[in-house]
């Protein structure tokens, strides 16, 4: 009787774990429907079935904890859901690409959900309008001395508030569209936040640090992407000067790592996402201070190729000398060089070293791009050196035989013990250097070294 009872226990227990996801939606006919779900900055595939020729579909899935799923076709937009145990799902509808067709029978979260992803767009539209006339009713003086249309405006706009905070107070608290609904909202209102109600933006920021980035919630969520990127777009255009983005950058790499240095999963995870995030738009002021708090501060353990790739920032910093080298013995000299045997050799006042391949994509841009360029350079006393991490010898010199300067290869690739001293892990990587090898500036692109002598050295010198 013993293992009866077990055996019902266990049973009732994986019931109870289990959720039902049914659809009838005309558009899925024949189609294969795939259910997935989310998990920090990827996404997974938990079912796939092909509906029957009415559209009909159904999954049963088991999963310890609620977060949001999506169900998505070859030629569909992924419909978002709430997936959440003991709470089966019933939909039915035309489309998955269009949310607005598709009514929820059963599921109370998700009923939540789709309530307020109709309702809470039409009031931000109608709170940027309202705010807008506001603004004309203050600032305007042919409107500003009417008394009665300002104040019916200021009581809209109250009232357009109340009435959202009071739909999500209304939840219960204890289940996860409670969180999920007030975090998205939070994610999606940036951009009209930052166009039309700047007064909101410090609020806005506050709730972003206020996050807590290593919540289990989040990484369900499908946000955890979006809060990062919204966060910090929202400060790179919040009006502010450059100098005082950064400093604002800085409190919000310091609020989001108070409780990421616990969780060195999520840490190594959001951490290079973020850093390749401030390196895409070249806010490198905050790219370095991340990686020195990571690499100085944070005690949890990080991936080797990241912790290489946060190390260049601390080793190849700008005032730091770059180490020296000795020329390969298949280097390529220009006509004009008496065969320096190493770095240091070069009498130039600025060297610029750049690290390609002929197998990178970006570099089969960039340095016949520099090759176009180095006669204008090397005019202003700018060197050129390329460090090709190629593996192959036919691929290097047919790589670099029309390159009009310095072109070096050991064929070790990301082995070569320059590429190591320099700290490189991506391709093309450019350190621009003083006569004596001082680190002046780490270009991300050809434009921006390009940018740099045209200003420095070409307007300096008409000065």
């Amino acid at each position: 009787m013993k293992f009866v009872y077990s055996l019902l226990f266990l049973l009732l227990t994986l019931d109870f774990t289990a959720q039902n996801v049914k659809c009838s939606i005309k558009e899925l006919s024949g189609q294969v429907v795939k259910l997935g779900t989310f998990y920090g900055l990827k996404s997974k595939t938990l079912d796939s079935i092909k509906a029957d020729n009415n559209g009909n579909v159904s999954f049963n899935i088991k999963f310890e904890k609620p977060g949001i799923g999506y169900l998505i076709t070859a030629d569909s937009k992924p419909f978002f859901l709430i997936l959440d145990k003991g709470e089966d799902i019933e939909l039915v509808g035309e489309s998955l690409s269009y949310r607005e067709s598709i009514k929820v029978l059963k599921g109370k979260q998700n009923q939540l959900f789709a309530e307020y992803a109709e309702q809470h767009p039409r009031r931000e539209q109608a709170l940027s309008a309202w705010g807008y006339l506001q603004k004309i009713y203050v600032l305007d003086s042919l409107f500003s001395i009417q008394k009665t249309p300002k104040s019916a405006i200021e009581e809209e706009l109250i009232r357009i508030k109340k009435e959202d905070l009071n739909f999500l107070k209304n939840i219960d608290p204890k289940s996860y569209v409670s969180w999920y609904l007030p975090t998205r909202k939070l994610v999606s209102d940036v951009s009209t936040i930052a166009q039309y109600r700047a007064e909101e933006i410090p609020a806005t920021i506050a709730a972003f640090r206020a996050l807590d980035y290593s919540d289990e919630r989040l990484y369900r969520s499908g946000l955890l992407k979006d809060a990062v990127e919204s966060h910090f777009w929202l400060l790179e255009n919040s009006g502010k000067s450059l100098d005082s983005v950064f400093i604002e950058m800085r409190t919000s790499i310091d609020a989001m790592f108070e409780k990421l240095i616990k969780d060195e999963k999520k840490l190594n995870e959001i951490t290079d996402f973020l850093f390749d995030l401030l390196e895409r738009h070249s806010l490198f002021q905050a790219s370095e201070y991340l990686a020195l708090k990571v690499l100085n501060e944070v005690s949890c353990t990080i991936d080797n190729n990241l912790a290489k790739q946060l190390e260049t920032y601390r080793a190849m910093k700008k005032g730091n000398t770059a180490p020296d080298f000795a020329f390969y013995p298949n280097t390529i000299f220009p006509a004009d060089l008496q065969n320096p045997k190493k770095l240091s050799d070069l009498k130039t006042p600025y060297t610029v070293m750049v690290f390609g391949a002929s197998t990178c994509p970006k570099c089969k841009e960039e340095i016949p791009e520099i090759a176009r360029l180095y006669s204008k350079w090397k005019a202003q006393g700018v060197e050129v050196v390329f460090i090709s991490l190629d593996e192959n010898p036919q691929d290097f010199q047919q790589f670099v035989s029309a390159l009009p300067f310095i072109s070096s290869c050991d064929f070790k690739k990301w082995q070569s013990p320059v590429a190591e001293a320099y700290y490189v892990f991506g391709t093309p990587t450019m350190f621009l250097l003083d006569n004596k090898r001082e680190i002046v500036l780490r270009p991300n692109s050809v434009k921006q070294m390009d940018a740099w002598v045209d200003w420095f050295l070409i307007q300096g010198n008409k000065k």
